[in-house]
């Protein structure tokens, strides 16, 4: 039986790409109560006209700052899944004030009403940008993540609070494949940064089973760093030019990629840990897991052990190829 089965679940930032994968997740695992929450009006329309045959989801409209209406969202709810977020680097490097008010105290209203109404769970969507952090929303993902294993260390709580870090998702709204597939759509050229930047990647289904597997692991003040392939920018988008020119009747070869140079806020590789974490943290088939460092006793996971050398797994971290990047949009596309 899934975590989710029978509970009541409250999805923020809900009508988002991984945040309606969540739903539907919660869906699939037959929830007793599924309540979304975003301020993407349309949004909301467009899932509730999607999902009219199911009674037992609530839609409701509001901002994450809004203290009064995140204190009446979190009431008679099990599980918390905290995805609501600005995540655009530029967007949040020219608006830094919002940003914080958003992914800092939006983060502190969800954790604080969850605690008073006893949620069982909360579990926040983090981001690898939040490892040594050069940028606005990076920095604030990375505070979100302190915030929450701060309350979990609060001896008075009975909420267990966790996060879940990981990096770009496949085809999210947003995301950098859309952007690149309308600009193959009209011939190019592509838009590449610099063609030695790499990122981690993930599809949704995967990102979503790693969520619901970092929730039941979950003990309180824990990030969960989900394992994630590493790939090439430059790799991605020769072989979306491959898959995707042909259908729009182009060829491949004539797209050209045009190099922009890297935006504020951005790296050339994010990383997965720093190295004090790299120090601190257990391992798993599917997760790094950094503990609390509020808890005096050892928390225990199935299956966990201390890793010999992080640092050398993440040195010796090969690129996929392009032959394996292809096997992955083939499936997507």
């Amino acid at each position: 039986m899934s975590i989710l089965t029978k509970k009541s679940i409250l999805v923020t930032g809900g009508t988002g790409s991984i945040g309606t994968a969540l739903v539907k997740k919660a869906i699939f695992d037959k929830a007793k109560l599924i309540r979304v929450f975003s301020n993407d009006e349309n949004g909301l329309y467009e899932m509730e006209s999607e999902y009219k045959d199911h009674k037992n989801i609530e839609y409701i409209i509001g901002e994450i700052q809004n203290e009064e209406i995140v204190s009446e969202i979190v009431k008679g709810i099990d599980i918390v899944f905290h995805a609501a977020a600005l995540k655009h680097v530029d967007r949040c490097e020219l608006n830094p004030l919002q940003t914080i008010n958003v992914n800092i105290i939006g983060t502190k209203n969800i954790a604080r009403s969850a605690q008073k109404e006893n949620v069982k769970k909360m579990i926040l969507i983090s981001t690898d940008k939040a490892v040594n952090p050069i940028g606005v929303m990076g920095a604030t993902k990375l505070l979100a993540e302190k915030l929450l294993a701060a309350e979990a260390g609060k001896n008075k709580s009975k909420t267990i609070f966790a996060s879940v870090r990981f990096g770009n998702v496949f085809h999210t709204r947003g995301s950098i494949l859309p952007r690149i597939e309308q600009q193959i759509s009209t011939g190019g050229p592509i838009t590449l940064t610099d063609p030695k930047m790499k990122r981690f990647f993930m599809t949704k289904d995967e990102a979503v089973k790693l969520i619901i597997s970092a929730t039941n692991l979950a003990k309180g003040g824990e990030t969960f760093i989900l394992k994630m392939p590493l790939l090439r920018l430059d790799d991605l988008f020769k072989e979306m030019k491959t898959i995707l020119a042909p259908k729009y009747g182009y060829n491949p070869e004539k797209i050209k990629t045009e190099i922009i140079g890297i935006r504020h806020g951005e790296k050339l590789t994010e990383y997965l840990l720093t190295d004090f974490e790299m120090s601190q943290a257990l391992e798993t088939k599917e997760f790094f897991i950094l503990p609390s460092s509020f808890k005096s006793l050892k928390t225990i996971y199935p299956n966990s052990k201390k890793p010999k050398n992080l640092l050398n797994y993440f040195k010796n971290l090969k690129p996929l190829t392009r032959t394996e990047i292809s096997s992955i949009l083939n499936r997507i596309y």
